[in-house]
């Protein structure tokens, strides 16, 4: 059997080829049998085939034949006796070889003579090249190109034909080796307007060095829709054919759901590396060591797409120590941590987003098909390019949704999807959502719905206090491409990936509010709270008011709420005190808060108090004799009406913050003793005389008495 090999560049994977095959024959020896019935086996299989017979031939190759053989993925040269004797067939071969050296196939077939033959140029190869030296005299170096042409093809390894056997068995081993090769050579679609996507896989082609000869794995990594997958084809279709054998395993995560999903990922590596394609495994184990048996000694390169599961790289590739010196493998996935765990042998790349010349020509081609926007469009298309964030899944979707549309349909399009997700955006995003667990699932919605923006020491510690392990579920969604962890320290997430988990939240119960688990919409809430329709589903409200609104809610209105850990309310003033809040609320922000603490509010599982500038005395609230065991800050600043700090126990309390509080006279000595207390506001407290009497410095970093014109005694 051949071995088609290819000494050219990745430009076999990146050329667009005309023809499957080119046929470079001597009609006179091969016309009527042996050619004819190859060029019909090929057009039946298939092949899009180059044969003219008919062609005008002079004494060199005309620039449409040439052109002809450059378009052609393989080039079948039939050797047969005379085919020397033709300057035609010489000069075809002569530019058949150039064309090998940028990638093509070149498949000798030696009918009737023998490979040493043409490449000594023996018996009738030496007559004719003797008598074309004879002719030639006077360019004697277009005779010896056509000598270095004959030893060249004679060495390639290819088909012999001797007398006596079938042809037609013959020819059909030749149809199967170059079918194995056409698939091998399909480039994979990579996308229709693939901006940006060059650059990226230059990235992971410099990561690769096919030059080197070690093994080495590259995983890259983003989050869903910012173009993993396109990256990773691009860089198969530019580095495949420098292997021995090479597959790309499209959606690993959807297949490995089920045992026999699992067995036809292994089988669809082995055969498209061994070009096998009745080769079976029975089982998962059995694949894995059929899989490291028959490709332990071919330089391989396999892309693992769409990866979520550190398992699923096992069984697809063992313990990956049977890999051949100069093999490659790459990895797509959402999840950063699979790809550390796989150690040093692994390097990461993070999927860079589109640039804003990039995000506006991409989705200018799909809206548009051209580089930029109609001038007309311009503003929508800044809409367009706002709501989309540079993620390309979007630049697409929506660019191709609008495409064709009118302005009027435009602006309906974009305010419905500021409301509502596009429904195939959020489908592809959610699918990392959907890989987490139960407690890392809340994490991300509490995110998503109140804490995006919030400083990640704050969120752990409110998280913590729920039960839901933040110190280990928030890395594995800034693992995943969910979240992001500025230098600062603060959480952000992508606009899209954060409408995504709202949407998750308001499908719970589209119609009814209520009945969902969070309630981060300021018209929704407002509706759930003046209509005094509160239920146990809700754990936490966000009512944040675009403009200061004044409303009057039911006294009792979070009666029914006895689940709720989070309230956050701003802009909103209350006309009517509240004489309920729930006993097991974790944060209550509430600045402006026009009234006291009902009296039978109990906030021992509080972890963060923010009322700044309200009403609050803390004398209804904080009490001497009760232990506040979770919380670690207070934000009570410029509140009028605190007097006196009662001595309440809180020994995890971090920040206290009583700035401004301009009637403040007296902090009871039990505060001076919080041992954890780092961070103590008092400035402009114009009343106070005295602090503490002792202080436990040991943790305090920051105490701030600027303005307190009275205090005297400083312990």
């Amino acid at each position: 059997m051949a071995i088609l090999t290819n000494e050219g560049t990745s430009s076999f994977f990146t050329h667009k080829w005309e023809y499957d095959v080119f046929l470079s024959f001597r009609g006179d020896d091969t016309r009527n049998d042996f050619i004819s019935y190859l060029h019909q086996a090929l057009c039946k299989a298939g092949f899009h085939t180059f044969f003219d017979d008919y062609l005008q031939r002079g004494e060199d190759v005309s620039a449409q034949l040439l052109k002809t053989i450059e378009s052609s993925m393989i080039s079948i040269v039939v050797l047969s006796e005379n085919y020397a004797f033709s300057t035609w067939c010489l000069n075809e071969l002569v530019s058949i070889l150039k064309c090998k050296k940028n990638g093509q196939f070149v498949l000798p077939v030696f009918y009737k003579v023998d490979p040493s033959e043409v490449r000594k140029q023996k018996k009738e190869f030496g007559v004719n090249m003797t008598k074309h030296e004879e002719t030639f005299k006077d360019n004697i170096v277009k005779v010896q190109n056509w000598r270095e042409a004959l030893n060249e093809v004679g060495n390639l390894s290819g088909y012999h034909y001797k007398n006596g056997g079938p042809e037609t068995k013959f020819i059909q081993e030749i149809i199967e080796e170059i079918s194995k090769f056409k698939i091998r050579g399909t480039l994979l679609s990579v996308a229709e307007y693939p901006v940006g996507v060059n650059s990226r896989a230059e990235d992971v082609e410099s990561l690769i060095d096919i030059n080197s000869n070690d093994v080495r794995m590259v995983g890259i990594h983003g989050l869903g829709g910012i173009g993993k997958t396109t990256i990773a084809k691009a860089v198969y279709n530019r580095i495949a054919n420098s292997f021995e054998g090479s597959c790309f395993l499209e959606h690993v995560r959807e297949h490995s759901r089920t045992n026999d999903g699992t067995i036809q990922l292994q089988e669809k590596i082995l055969s498209k590396i061994l070009q096998n394609q009745h080769l079976k495994v029975n089982n998962v184990p059995e694949g894995i060591n059929v899989i490291k048996e028959k490709l332990c000694n071919k330089r391989v390169l396999l892309i693992l797409d769409d990866v979520d599961k550190s398992n699923q790289i096992e069984i697809l590739l063992g313990k990956h120590d049977w890999l051949v010196s100069g093999s490659r493998v790459i990895i797509t996935t959402r999840d950063k941590h699979l790809l550390i765990a796989l150690g040093k042998v692994c390097t990461t790349y993070k999927v860079k987003e589109l640039d804003n010349h990039e995000a506006l020509e991409l989705f200018s081609q799909y809206a548009f098909h051209k580089v930029k926007p109609d001038e007309e469009y311009s503003e929508l298309t800044n809409q367009a390019l706002y709501y989309a964030k540079s993620l390309p899944l979007a630049l697409t979707i929506i660019g191709s949704n609008l495409c064709g549309r009118t302005k009027c349909e435009w602006e309906s399009a974009l305010l419905q999807y500021e409301k509502y997700p596009n429904r195939e955006i959020y489908q592809i995003l959610k699918v990392s959502y959907d890989g987490l667990e139960e407690t890392e699932k809340d994490i991300f919605l509490d995110i998503s719905c109140f804490f995006k923006g919030r400083s990640r020491g704050f969120v752990v510690n409110i998280l913590d206090k729920c039960s839901l392990y933040p110190k280990t579920g928030i890395p594995t969604l800034v693992n995943k491409s969910l979240i992001t962890v500025d230098q600062g320290g603060n959480i952000s997430m992508h606009d899209l990936i954060q409408q995504m988990g709202m949407e998750i939240v308001r499908q719970e119960s589209p119609k009814i509010p209520r009945k969902r688990s969070r309630l981060c919409n300021h018209e929704d809430a407002l509706n759930v709270l003046i209509g005094n329709k509160g239920s146990e589903e809700i754990r936490g409200i966000m009512l944040h008011s675009p403009t200061p609104v004044q409303v009057r809610l039911h006294p009792e209105a979070f009666k029914m709420m006895e689940n709720l850990i989070f309230l956050m309310v701003a802009n909103v003033e209350i006309i009517e005190e509240l004489t309920y809040f729930p006993s097991g609320l974790r944060l209550l922000e509430w600045p402006n808060y026009p009234f006291d603490f009902p009296s039978n509010f109990g906030p021992q599982q509080l972890v963060a108090l923010e009322m700044p500038k309200s009403c609050i005395t803390l004398k209804t609230v904080f009490k001497e004799e009760c232990l506040y065991e979770n919380i670690t800050s207070i934000d009570l600043s410029k509140c009028e009406f605190i007097i006196k700090v009662p001595g309440f126990r809180a020994p995890n309390l971090e920040e206290l913050d009583l700035g401004g509080c301009g009637n403040l006279t007296e902090v009871h000595d039990n505060i001076g003793l919080l041992d954890k207390l780092k961070v103590w506001m008092l400035y402009d407290c114009e009343k106070l005389e005295s602090l503490p009497s002792k202080l436990n410095l040991k943790s305090l970093q920051s105490l701030t008495l600027r303005g307190c014109k009275r205090l005297k005694k400083f312990p």
